[in-house]
Parts: structure tokens; sequence; C-alpha cells
């Protein structure tokens, strides 16, 4: 706790001004000036206390000793236990901009256009849990300073022949890259910080403690090598696609090297330093059995990203209020053949069972952190298979992006994806037009295969993700795709067959949507983390 030199009150940062207030004597003081005793000997090091969480285990640092009740993390409430410790200080600091009003009003405004949101996220008191923490980052500073020669061709058309130009491009690059940031704690998934980015880095300052009076505050436990390679990478991106743009070389393409060493080598780029600092978040956990989601607002900017569960009955309720209307337009305006509508219905129950899978992929993908470098390099080290298969990853999707070039595993997968799907919809086409030529059965033989590889790849994801329930969810639409299989079969003359047929075969699709909603809502939330050791916080500003 840091004391007023008038009266000895608390002193907590107050956001507008930019300074300590007093909560006594309402007095303003200079944050450089107020400092303690230990902290202005120990300049490497600060006293905070650390909070742990009895159930998650996460660690919660603070400049004060009062007692925390409540866990950003996992969001129990219940009291942490505290204790003290030193933490090595960071060199810069973005102080709040952005007040807990400022925080509060922007993310109402922003779940108020959620419509099926539980109601609970627009309760005024849920929203007043609002945490202020500072999150650490790592700011590393770039220099491109050499002689430019590189390779540039036009290409142009003159009755059948087709003509390249080759260029010879020379010059000096002179740029400077001063603080691309990646936040360094395991805790922080890369997806959030991304998704608030990005800060302003001319809003830093140099590091003092009491900037942290009245906030909480997490602790870097990633290393700062784990992100330098991608910093030189974006660097290097961000000068060639700048260079492209250059009025000289409009309409030529410029050769880039075949590596990003080459490219750095190209550009003279280097990594002049790095610095460790802390930037501000607003944060705020929304706990639903063994799930919680996450609102986050850049404290600098305002910029918001939240995980939005859905409430189930709104949904449906919402469904169905506009599927009234749109049924009775097509009644009015469109006759459909009974065996038409029992296919369609199959159709819909192999278009949800794709959905599914889909979801649970994803599902699967978020619960592992697959993309959460700073998580995988913690759990596993820096250089462990799953950390370097990452990084692949992102630099061969992003060499393909910028040269439109080489075939990448994520390409492979999405071409897979499209092939099936192509197959899917052809079949499902066929089968429609099959029930006005006669040749439904073969349509229903493609839609039952494609329903069963749909069906076998998810129960395998299922199990390896060990989602629960995740292999019940395609129950629904194998039934319904095997009634309206079996009443075609049997070629009834009534048609109330068919449409009695086409009802159950809804029903059980139904299940299958209720299912999606439902792995949705898994998906728009995380599992509840558990810590061996580790630094977080939360925080209330007045």
């Amino acid at each position: 706790m840091f004391e007023c030199p008038n009266c000895g009150g608390n002193l907590r940062f107050d956001i507008p001004s930019q300074q300590l207030a007093c909560d006594f004597c309402h007095t303003f003081h200079d944050p450089y000036a107020v400092t303690k005793d230990h902290d202005a000997v120990e300049q490497d090091m600060y006293d905070v206390t650390v909070f742990t969480c009895p159930q998650c285990g996460g660690e919660l640092m603070s400049t004060e000793n009062s007692a925390a009740e409540f866990c950003t993390f996992c969001g129990a409430s219940t009291i942490l236990s505290g204790r003290i410790s030193k933490e090595k200080r960071p060199n810069y600091i973005i102080p709040f901009k952005k007040t807990k009003d400022d925080c509060k009003d922007a993310y109402a405004k922003f779940v108020k256009h959620a419509i099926f949101a539980p109601k609970e996220l627009k309760d005024p008191k849920y929203l007043d849990r609002f945490r202020g923490i500072y999150m650490p980052y790592w700011a590393y500073y770039i220099s491109q300073n050499s002689g430019l020669s590189l390779e540039g061709t036009k290409q142009y058309r003159r009755g059948n022949y087709i003509y390249t130009d080759t260029y010879h491009l020379s010059g000096n690059m002179r740029s400077y890259y001063k603080g691309l940031s990646y936040d360094a704690s395991s805790s922080f998934s890369d997806e959030i910080s991304q998704n608030i980015a990005p800060y302003d880095v001319k809003g830093m300052k140099a590091f003092t403690p009491s900037y942290l009076s009245g906030f909480y505050a997490d602790t870097a436990d990633v290393d700062c090598s784990l992100y330098q390679d991608d910093a030189v990478r974006i660097a290097n991106e961000t000068s060639y696609e700048k260079l492209s743009k250059e009025p000289a070389f409009h309409g030529m393409h410029i050769s880039t090297p075949v590596n990003s060493f080459s490219l750095s080598s190209a550009f003279g780029t280097k990594l002049e330093q790095t610095d460790s600092a802390m930037f501000p978040v607003w944060f705020l956990s929304y706990r639903n059995g063994s799930r919680v989601s996450y609102a986050t607002v850049n404290g600098q900017t305002g910029k918001i990203a939240a995980d939005l569960p859905v409430d189930i009955r709104k949904y449906f309720l919402g469904s169905l209020i506009l599927a009234l209307p749109i049924f009775l337009l097509l009644n009015i305006f469109f006759t459909i053949r009974p065996t038409t509508t029992l296919m369609l219905s199959s159709i819909l129950a192999l278009a949800a069972a794709i959905i599914y899978v889909v979801e649970l992929f994803q599902i699967k993908k978020k619960d592992a952190r697959e993309d959460d470098l700073g998580y995988l390099a913690k759990k596993d080290g820096v250089n462990s298979p799953g950390v370097m298969e990452n990084m692949k990853q992102q630099h061969d999707y992003k060499k393909a992006k910028r040269n439109g070039k080489k075939f990448t595993g994520t390409t492979l997968v999405l071409l897979f994806i499209a092939a099936y799907g192509i197959l899917a919809i052809g079949g499902s086409i066929f089968a429609v037009s099959g029930t006005f030529f006669g040749h439904s059965v073969i349509g229903y033989f493609v839609i039952l295969i494609a329903a069963a590889a749909t069906t076998s790849i998810g129960c395998t994801i299922s199990a390896k993700a060990e989602i629960k329930h995740g292999a019940t969810g395609f129950s629904g639409s194998i039934a319904a795709i095997l009634i309206s299989a079996v009443i075609t079969a049997f070629h009834p003359v009534s048609d109330l067959y068919y449409y009695a047929g086409t009802i159950f075969s809804y029903i059980a699709t139904f299940f299958t949507l209720y299912s999606i909603i439902q792995k949705y809502n898994v998906l728009a939330s995380r599992k509840l983390p558990q810590f061996e050791k580790r630094g977080g916080e939360e925080y209330e500003n007045r």
C-alpha cells in the first residue's frame, strides 16, 4: 500500500488525472514522487502481495495487502490466501486510460446487440465485477538498415504472346519498428491478446510500482525468445508490403527470398533490444459449471473481445418466431411434393451433422490451446514439438499468403474439407433431383455414406478430446436420415406417411441442432484453468 504524504491514507492510481489520489484527503500526487522504502533501495525488484486461488491455483499479484475475494481466472468467489513476495520490475508500463465506468459502458453497448446472450451478462451487478489487470508483454525493437538489391518483374500481353520484363531494383532501406508486442503470460490466451491489440507503445512510461496501486498484475513466465522470430517476420512482411506499394514499383511483382533469413539479410533486419512491459486490461469472467467465459477490454484503447454464450431458450424462441412467417410465405408461393419434403429433411440432417463435427473439431483445438504459443511453451518448453509445429504452421500460412505459391498443411486440410463439402452438397442436389426423376434411392445412399463418414470423424474427435456427450449429438441426424430412407424404400401410396416421416425427421434433427447450440456454448467458453504456480490479477478501480 502506498501512503499519502499528507495524511497517511491509502493512495490509488486515478485514471482521469493519471496521478495517485488519496481516499481521505483527496489530494493528488505524481506516481514517480511516491515510493516505498524497499522499492527505492532495490531498483530491480519490488514488493507485492501474491494472492493464490484455492480452487485453480492461479496467483493474483497486488501492491496492496487487502483481502482478495474473487479469482479472475476461474471466476470463483472465495477468499484468496496472500503472501509477501518480490517481483522483478518490468522496464515500462502503459497506465490505464479507460476507467471502469468507460469499460462497463462500452461492454454494455457491445452485449446489447447480442440478443441471445444470457441475461446475467447484461446485469449491472455482473458488469461491476470487471477487474483491472496489468498483463505482462514483451516489446521488441527492430531496425532495418541495408542497401537493397531485389528483382522485379512485369508481365503484359501482345497478340498471342506474354512478355515478361525483369528489373533490377536497388536502393537504401531505413526503417525502425518500435515495440512490436506479445503477451508474456501463459495464462493469458494469445487469442484474447491478439483480439484486443494493438496498444500504442508511444504511451509507454518508465515503470514505477505506484502505477499498480489499486490494480492487480500478472507476472511474465514466457521467455522473450519465443516471439523473437515472429516479430522479425512481421517487420519483414510489413516492409515488403510497403515496398510493393511504392509508386515506382506499381504493377510490378517483387521477388522475395526463399525464407525469412534471406529476407532479413536483404533488408538488414536486426533485433536491437527487447523490453519487458505491462499493458492494461479490463478483465471479466463468467463461470457456468465447469467452464468459464471471458470478456476483456483494452485498458488503453477500449477495444473489446468477449466470449458470448447463447441462452438456448432465447435462441429457439427467436428462431421459432422467425421461422413461422417464412414457412407461411413459402407455403403460399411454393408447392413441394411430399417426397421432396422428406428428402429435404434428410439434407438438413446431414448439414446439421457437418456443422456439429466442425464444432467438435474447434472445441478440441481450443481446449488443447493448440494456437496458444505462450501456454504450449510454458507447458512443454520453447523447443517442444508442439511449439515448433505451431510456429511452422503460422510461418507456412503467412508465407503462402504472401507469395501465393506453395501448399501448406492448413491449405491441404481446407482443400479436403472443401472437397468433402462439394461431394456432400453435390450428392444432396442429386438426391433432390432424384425425387423428380426416380433416383431417390441413390440420393439417400449418398447422404447415408456422407452422414456415416461425418459421424465417424466426429466420434473420433470427441473421444480424443474427451468431449462430454460429444458423440450422442449425431444420433438425431442419423435417425432423421434413416427414417426418411426407410419410408422412401417402402414407397407408400398415401402422402400422410411422407408428411409424418418429415415431421419425425425434423424432430430428430432438432436434437442435433440442440446439440450444436450446446457445443457452441462450450466453444464460447474455456476449461476452468488449473495452475501449478501462476501469476495473475484482479482489481477494482473507483
